[in-house]
């Protein structure tokens, strides 16, 4: 089924949940910003109380963690404001601790959140696909890195890149006054948070400090502004490419078959052999040849 459309939503009016799940122990609690109620995967805000621990351990599934506020102490390092991290599935991580409390992101991308401990990685883990970075202080912004781009005023940094979907994470900004007339809409699904600021969009409305959207694709969205500014994270899981246009009343349903119009003319071929395909199609793919095989394996274990 996947996950719902959400936006506008403001996770501000909402009460933290105390987790229960095993092994994350007392103290953190959370609040579901969206959720795939088929496999688990979902995103979250977390708040640690002051004086929490968890011992070394690892994920069964993909996670990304982002420090709205507080910090963490994770083995030697400490982990303030803006800190991105990013842990492939079974990589282990030091103890971690929260001296005076912290309040988190946190993205389980393809199952339910879950923790082992252990001080050791999993035996297929991929270690050096890890990120961990300041991404308020340690990478520069630029500007947005999409085609066709956004209306000058708007910049990025982005955390993390999958060569093989070109699916990223990134943190975004619109300076005070940006405004963007026309309508957009993507063939990969958008999320977005904003840590600060405040942004406005024509269909839903103004999205303060806290807000949050989960936007499957060929959802129409704009025009946009900001009277102040604003500073975001965001995440596909495609490459972004915007269809931009001036009718907000199309569906989601002609969003699709104009992007698809677009294919045609400019990849034909490419257009009848999609069209072509019955079902699910995993062409054996020659850059990572075990790619798919690891996917299987990893699911089941």
């Amino acid at each position: 089924m996947g996950r719902p459309h959400i936006e506008p939503y403001v996770e501000t009016d909402v009460p933290f949940r105390r987790m229960t799940l095993p092994g994350f122990g007392k103290g953190m609690h959370y609040k579901v910003l969206s959720l795939d109620s088929d496999t688990g995967a979902c995103s979250l805000v977390v708040k640690f109380e002051s004086g929490y621990s968890l011992p070394p351990g690892m994920s069964y599934t993909e996670m990304e963690l982002y420090v709205a506020e507080g910090s963490l102490q994770v083995g030697d390092k400490t982990f303030e404001t803006g800190h991105y991290v990013w842990l492939p599935p079974g990589v282990s991580l030091p103890a971690i601790s929260s001296p005076n409390g912290a309040r988190c992101l946190m993205f389980y991308n393809y199952g339910e959140p879950s923790f082992v401990e252990s001080d050791e990685d999993h035996p297929r883990a991929e270690r050096h696909k890890m990120v961990s970075v300041n991404a308020l202080e340690d990478i520069v912004w630029g500007p947005a890195n999409v085609s066709p781009s956004v209306a000058p005023g708007c910049f990025v940094k982005v955390l993390k890149f999958d060569p093989l979907t070109h699916g990223f994470t990134f943190m975004y900004c619109m300076t005070p006054n940006f405004w963007q007339d026309n309508i957009s809409y993507h063939d990969c699904m958008e999320e977005g948070y904003h840590v600060w600021g405040t942004s406005w969009m024509m269909q839903f409305g103004y999205l303060p400090t806290g807000g949050y959207f989960w936007r499957p694709p060929w959802i129409n969205h704009g025009a946009f502004q900001s009277t102040y500014g604003c500073i975001a994270i965001g995440r596909t899981d495609s490459q972004l490419h915007n269809y931009f246009h001036f009718n907000p009343w199309t569906t989601p349903e002609e969003n699709q078959e104009r992007a698809a119009a677009q294919l045609y003319r400019q990849k034909r071929n490419l257009y009848e052999w999609v069209r072509a395909q019955d079902g699910h199609n995993h062409p054996h793919d020659f850059e990572h040849p075990h790619y798919h095989e690891h996917v299987h394996h990893d699911d089941h274990d």
